[in-house]
């Protein structure tokens, strides 16, 4: 929609007015930090390897003699792999051998790119490597030649030189032509031996010109975004599939030669090429305060036992040391050498991600009480996955939330509720998931709304990044993304806008404001049938029975009517067993026109780590309610709704234990209008259908004193609203900014990125007093100036 009609639409329209927008300019609520909106960085989707990180090789060091993939040499017989990382290559008299990379996926060149190509290596006297870019379709787009007649310096030499002294020969090749999916080869035709260590091929122009910097064009697009802090590396890249694979920071500095690739866990190999350093080179260009976060000791498949833990406690003290000491320090000195004698003013350390229960809570009190002692200006982060800490203090706790857009929009009031006195949050990651496509205007609008209440509560909610921020589109592990890229072009999400124009747009504070008049609507619990199971957990359910006004529509003693999905299922001992540690196993029941019942069951827990799902109103297309009892590490339970396979919490946990080897007698009743459950006959949880608003809305003031006015209509029908500014002056011009498009399912492309992106409008003198229509499925922000502030920037203008 072109904005120009849609102002005419807002301004002129003489439809009766359904809302009512009172703002009370004069009366501030909440001081919003500046910390509120950032950035969360992960290696996921090739986010960093094979994309912000600007090399543009796969596997440049030969990955410490693992592999030489995706080199493919012209004479393999001539090729071997020693296990230090050292390419052997041995060319026979008249005959060529060639190396090729084709990068990640194509190496991306436009015309007159410069690209500076490295190499670690020597060969026999007078020997030179013909380097060529070459197309897609075979044709030379550059070359240069590179002599490579002496040996390299040793590594000891190289390390004490930097970063970049590990490459003894460097050329600048230049592209005549465009291509996406060019390859680099190398040509050595001088008989003899060479010996590579390495090969390194940059952009010439990288973001802010660092030698082992960013991609510009996307570096450009976060840079936009004006993060207040960025959160890296990880994610469960921190933790890594086990402790052999998690993140150690000093093994990611100093020359690429000495960095350790990694199996990263999502799928793909890292080289750490964008290591510690340049993380926080990287903040401190994008204006960004750091915030670190440090494996705990913990993986997804392992601990470290609590009397080894001294290592791991100590790399956090000597991360803070390197990105904040004095030069002349142990860590300082190796940042300095590095190239930044500077602190980077690191503030924030967050100890692990995702991690929970009794193991995190030990190995976080050691983190904390060492930080502290050593650096008690740190804020240190505490994992909430499972419960808050309880034995060492907290400054701020990381929550994550991913759902569908029907959870974002019933939790934009989530934060009021929050208790004041506890510790602040952080949202460390969140997005919608589901029902979102690749990313359309449907899951960016629920965004908007829940980062409405978020920053009406900014005085809990003092930090919030959404996740995952970056997807080659070639190597995506995660759905949906912030941005997508492949070698040459960006495509950001309309959830990138949002959070651009909530980054941009941030008041000051925010102003007390009533929005009447907004619908509310509910969606009915569904008929449909009952389930058990479990997750990481093994257990036994027996004495199975589903009763409807007195009629029995299921019974079953040791359950092996049921259906069974996943998971170790048998009946033993008159009970249905499921003996796996897979996790979300189910055993169910069809229900046809149940829409209102009682499911009553005996369930005992044999061991693992959780307690039991019991579901009802289960359908094939992954619709149902369970009631998650002992989850979330077995510390608490709730009832969550799953549509289409996409689960939100329906109300708030609350605390519980499932104890091993104890039979319990569970219970719900359930029908449209509500779902109780009780334990041993008393009632544990009871919850009904959570109302929905499709319309939110929040007002602010700059420091400037410009008046911010955001609304979201997530609604297919346009709201006319009558909005009245009290405490202020008429209203003497502005702009308004709107992100909508045709249909909510809209996304961006690389084909077409600019589908759904905000367009911008002056506003004209409007008062105090005024209409303003919200077009369907919108998001529009409101930037009025005073008539003071408006004239003050027009002489000045």
């Amino acid at each position: 929609m072109v904005l120009g009609a849609l102002l005419a639409a807002a301004l002129l329209s003489n439809r009766p007015e359904t809302l009512h927008w009172t703002v009370h300019c004069d009366r501030p609520t909440v001081q919003v930090p500046s910390t509120l909106y950032g950035m969360f960085f992960e290696e996921i989707n090739h986010a960093g390897d094979g994309g912000l990180y600007a090399e543009l090789l796969q596997n440049p060091g030969f990955r410490d003699g693992r592999t030489i993939d995706p080199w493919m040499c012209s004479s393999p017989e001539a090729c071997a792999l020693g296990a230090d990382g050292t390419l052997t290559l041995n060319v026979k008299p008249g005959e060529t051998v060639e190396l090729s990379n084709p990068g990640y996926w194509g190496i991306g060149a436009k015309k007159n790119q410069r690209f500076v190509l490295r190499i670690d290596g020597g060969g026999p006297n007078g020997a030179q490597c013909q380097a060529s870019l070459k197309s897609s379709e075979g044709e030379q787009l550059a070359s240069a030649r590179i002599d490579l007649s002496a040996e390299s310096p040793s590594r000891a030499e190289r390390f004490a030189a930097g970063a970049f002294s590990s490459f003894k020969a460097s050329s600048v090749l230049t592209a005549d032509a465009d291509d996406s999916k060019a390859a680099l080869v190398l040509r050595f035709d001088k008989p003899g031996e060479y010996k590579l260590r390495g090969v390194s091929l940059m952009p010439a122009d990288t973001w802010k010109g660092h030698p082992n910097g960013l991609r510009p064009d996307l570096a450009n697009v976060l840079d936009a975004m004006h993060p207040s802090f960025v959160r890296f590396p990880g994610g469960c890249w921190v933790e890594g599939d086990t402790m052999a694979t998690s993140y150690r920071w000093k093994n990611t500095i100093g020359p690429l030669d000495q960095r350790r690739p990694v199996q990263d866990l999502w799928g793909y190999m890292s080289d750490n090429g964008l290591g510690f350093h340049e993380y926080l080179q990287m903040c401190d260009d994008l204006g960004a305060t750091p915030l670190f976060v440090i494996n705990c000791g913990m993986s997804h498949h392992g601990a470290v036992p609590l009397d080894k833990m001294g290592d791991y406690v100590q790399d956090a003290l000597d991360a803070i040391e390197y990105a904040n000491g004095p030069a002349s320090s142990k860590w300082g000195s190796v940042r300095a050498a590095n190239g930044h004698p500077a602190p980077f003013g690191l503030k924030y350390i967050e100890v692990g991600n995702e991690n929970g229960g009794p193991a995190y809570e030990a190995r976080y009190a050691l983190f904390y009480k060492a930080i502290k002692q050593a650096h008690p200006e740190i804020n240190i982060v505490a994992d909430v996955w499972g419960g808050i800490p309880h034995r060492s203090p907290v400054d701020m706790i990381d929550e994550h939330w991913y759902s569908n857009p029907e959870f974002f929009l019933k939790n934009a009031d989530r934060y009021d509720k929050y208790d004041r006195k506890g510790p602040k949050i952080y949202v460390g990651e969140y997005a919608v998931t589901e029902g979102s496509g690749k990313g359309n205007l449907k899951a960016a609008l629920a965004e908007s709304a829940f980062m409405m209440g978020m920053e009406r509560n900014s005085d809990v909610v003092r930090m919030a990044s959404y996740a995952p921020l970056l997807a080659n589109v070639s190597g995506k592990s995660w759905s949906p993304d912030l941005i997508y890229f492949d070698s040459t072009r960006v495509a950001p999400t309309p959830s990138y806008y949002v959070q651009k124009l909530f980054s941009n747009y941030r008041p000051s504070e925010v102003v007390a404001s009533d929005l009447e008049g907004v619908a509310e609507s509910s969606q009915p619990f569904e008929p449909g049938g009952i389930a058990v199971g479990t997750w990481g957990t093994q257990a036994e359910f027996k004495d199975l029975e589903v009763q409807r006004d007195g009629k029995t529509l299921f019974s079953s003693r040791d359950g092996h009517e049921l259906s069974r999905e996943g998971g170790k299922w048998q009946v033993q001992e008159g009970a249905l067993a499921q003996l796996g540690p897979d996790e979300g196993v189910m055993a169910s029941a069809t229900g046809a026109g149940w829409d209102h019942y009682t499911f009553t069951l005996k369930a005992k827990k044999l061991g693992g780590r959780e307690g039991f799902l019991v579901a009802v109103g289960r359908k094939n297309d992954g619709t149902f309610l369970w009631w998650n009892v002992g989850g979330w590490g077995n510390q608490q339970s709730a009832i969550e709704r799953s549509q289409q396979g996409g689960r939100s919490v329906l109300g708030n946990q609350i605390e519980g234990t499932i104890e091993t080897g104890r039979w319990y007698d569970l219970r719900i009743d359930y029908s449209p209008e509500s779902i109780k459950c009780y334990i041993d006959g008393k009632l544990s949880l009871e919850r009904s259908p959570e109302r929905l608003k499709l319309t939110h809305a929040i007002a602010g003031k700059d420091k400037g004193g410009a008046i911010i006015l955001k609304a979201v209509n997530a609604s297919s029908a346009p709201e006319e609203v009558a909005i009245d500014l009290d405490g202020t002056q008429w209203i003497a011009g502005g702009e308004a900014v709107v992100l909508t498009s045709g249909s909510p399912t809209d996304e961006n492309s690389l084909d077409n990125p600019n589908r759904v992106v905000p367009v911008r409008h002056s506003i004209p003198t409007v008062g105090t007093h005024f209409k303003w229509t919200l077009g369907p499925n919108s998001l529009t922000i409101l930037r009025l100036l005073p008539a003071q502030d408006y004239q003050s920037r027009s002489r000045r203008q």
